[in-house]
């Protein structure tokens, strides 16, 4: 029997989370929860999160695991929220470990420990592990960053932004850690499986001509007509179309907000003496003296 699977969009970070479970046995997961950030007033929502819960208590589906699929970048996670509501431990990619060793001096989180800082469980390419009497594999899929990863359950894959959609393209890799030519070799990995097989985005922006937003594609339609690695597109062609596409782009609204977040999983900072969290800001400038 295959999984249940219901998806939940969240159109300010254009973000798909998943409720998936087991129809026999109703025990679930959620994959890549959001949390609700209002960036302009630094504030932090769960309603979001919410919806998710209600969902999984209207199907009568007992939360096991809140899994992320790595540490996003344009989203804050409500991984803890989920986590303290039903208890489900969090888990994420082994290499997490580089993505934090990236970016705890960046930020000086100190407080982020070493070895996978406060996450539950670190999954190693390869590894299987019980969802009800489901069984979930995970694949390791680095390029977007270090420490991405897939789950598949049987004939669907949730791939995070390793893909996006068959009409849409592919996810940046100028992010540091991330690689063009490793996220090619990882896309190519997925695509070797069956055609049938059901692959789940993160991510959606609406490809040009489409009016609804849509996450579910297959392997089939990917090598078909996935603009930027459908058969025929060689390694190099990517790399260099990707490299130069990512030289173009902007940063992610949430970038510094997601990454100190989302490497803590999903907790914020401590409190200063006063009580308050706070988020850094790196300040850079781009010319000789600008600063005071």
């Amino acid at each position: 029997m295959p999984a249940a699977i219901r998806a939940f969009f969240d159109e300010p970070t254009n973000t798909v989370s998943y409720l998936v479970w087991d129809p026999a046995t109703k025990r679930g997961a959620v994959i890549d929860p959001v949390l609700d950030w209002d960036n302009r007033a630094g504030t932090a929502d769960v309603a979001f999160a919410d919806r998710v819960l209600a969902a999984a208590a209207e199907e009568g589906v007992a939360i096991d695991w809140v899994l992320e699929t790595h540490a996003h970048a344009d989203h804050l996670t409500a991984a803890p929220y989920i986590k303290a509501r039903t208890g489900a431990p969090i888990g994420i990619g082994e290499h997490i470990r580089d993505v934090q060793a990236i970016f705890r001096p960046m930020f000086q989180a100190e407080d982020v420990k070493p070895g996978g800082g406060d996450f539950d469980r670190l999954f190693a390419d390869g590894e299987r592990f019980a969802l009800g009497s489901l069984e979930v594999e995970v694949i390791h899929t680095p390029g977007h960053t270090p420490a991405c990863i897939a789950y598949r359950i049987g004939d669907d894959v949730f791939v995070g932004d390793t893909l996006f959609m068959h009409d849409y393209g592919t996810a940046r890799a100028d992010f540091p850690g991330g690689d063009a030519r490793t996220l090619f070799r990882s896309m190519k990995r997925l695509l070797a499986l069956p055609p049938e097989t059901r692959l789940w985005m993160c991510h959606d922006y609406k490809a040009p001509g489409r009016d609804a937003y849509a996450w579910q594609s297959t392997v089939a339609e990917q090598r078909a007509h996935n603009p930027h690695v459908k058969d025929g597109v060689t390694e190099d062609e990517f790399v260099a179309f990707r490299t130069a596409r990512d030289a173009t782009l902007a940063a992610p609204l949430l970038l510094l907000p997601a990454i100190q977040v989302n490497i803590r999983a999903g907790r914020f900072p401590p409190a200063e003496s006063n009580g308050v969290r706070y988020l850094l800001v790196p300040v850079t400038t781009r010319r000789a003296g600008a600063l005071a």
